[in-house]
């Protein structure tokens, strides 16, 4: 037994980058595992039922899987140095609007910009993940491997809107959207002040793993939004890492406050992502009500897909086709469930921030049925 925790990641994926950041902030000790090494398919696999990163193992043999369920692990022993969770209403509700934002409501972007920019990219990403998920076999044959996989991952972007038809348009709002979070980052170190929150790790996979990683993206954020960069970096460090905020101190604001570079971002959330939450819960619902799941019934069955089907919305001027995901529900209900805890006076205060925002219907936006994770899965409850 040992007293460090080990993580299994890649830092190329999107999803570990959001729990590795949150250990490095804690300063929490672990040791970085790939899922390529003996142990994972001896010991882990077996156990969670399925690939899939990130997974944490404790010094006491527990296994965690999931960014989320990381963080929750750390948040629910009071092990957290910085609480991912702030304790005001409107700032836990927009953190976690943030986070369901970056783990999801960036897909888009992170998977285009990943993908479709083969002469900046394709070398860097067939070299990392050869590197990362064979290190074993000799570079030339690792790298056909890797080329083979880079194939199944073209085809996941497409499932997720990523298109020909789709592009200049995904791109044109990364633009915006870059733009929108180099001005916050220029005013704040963090998205609430001088911590990270939940919204700062769940941001952090897209804009990491993906938009602050790969060669085209990266030189995109290098040459339009150097302070959203500075924050990429920020999130990388254990120290607080504010040189350029003098006299800050790691604290979110005071009086629940929401800067108004913030609400902004909050804005741009209802512009490009809110239509795709509406058409999947609609979709959701209509498979609920077709299909009729056993409670506790694993999601996506034996198979343990992921998806469930495909819905279509219009956005910015398009049709778009996208997988309709549980997990997606799983998240958005995190959100829901902090709302319907607050007492009268503090719901009417996010309501009047959530008007503001163009957002009030992510809370009246429900699924009929409630997706749990346990044992590793989503589960319909």
């Amino acid at each position: 037994m040992t007293d460090r925790f080990k993580l299994y990641t890649w830092s190329v994926s999107l999803y570990s980058g959001k729990a590795r950041a949150y250990l490095i902030k804690q300063h929490i000790d672990f040791d970085d595992i790939s899922p390529a090494s003996p142990e994972y398919d001896a010991d882990i696999r077996p156990q969670i039922g399925r690939w899939i990163i990130p997974v944490m193992v404790t010094p006491q043999g527990e296994i965690v899987q999931d960014g989320t369920d990381i963080i929750d692990w750390f948040e629910a022993r009071n092990m957290a140095r910085l609480p991912a969770y702030p304790k005001t209403p409107r700032q836990l509700i927009t953190a976690l609007i943030m986070e369901l934002f970056g783990g999801e409501g960036l897909l888009r972007p992170a998977m285009h910009y990943r993908w479709n920019f083969d002469d900046d990219n394709l070398d860097f990403i067939l070299q990392q993940f050869g590197l990362f998920a064979l290190p074993q076999v000799p570079p030339a044959e690792r790298r056909d491997m890797a080329l083979h996989a880079a194939g199944r991952m073209r085809k996941a972007a497409v499932a997720f809107g990523v298109t020909a038809e789709t592009a200049l348009a995904i791109e044109a709002a990364y633009y915006e959207t870059m733009a929108a979070f180099d001005a916050h980052f220029a005013a704040h170190p963090y998205l609430l002040g001088g911590a990270p929150t939940i919204g700062d790790y769940g941001l952090f996979a897209a804009l990491y793993a993906h938009l602050g990683r790969d060669p085209h993206p990266l030189r995109l954020m290098q040459e339009k939004a150097q302070m959203l960069l500075r924050w990429t970096e920020r999130m990388r460090n254990p120290s607080a890492d504010m040189v350029e905020f003098i006299g800050r101190d790691e604290s979110l604001l005071a009086d629940d406050a929401i800067p108004e570079t913030l609400k902004v971002l909050l804005a741009r959330v209802a512009s490009d992502y809110l239509p795709e939450i509406e058409a999947m819960v609609a979709f959701s619902n209509n498979w609920l009500a077709e299909n009729k799941p056993e409670p506790n019934e694993v999601v996506g069955g034996e198979s343990l897909g992921r998806g469930i089907g495909m819905c279509q919305f219009d956005w910015r001027g398009h049709t778009v086709t996208a997988m309709v995901m549980p997990y997606r529900i799983f998240m958005l209900q995190r959100i829901q469930d902090a709302y319907d805890a607050l007492d009268a006076p503090a719901r009417d205060a996010v309501d009047a921030l959530l008007t503001q925002t163009g957002l009030s219907a992510l809370m009246t936006t429900r699924c009929t049925r409630r997706v749990e994770r346990e044992n590793h899965r989503e589960i319909w409850r």
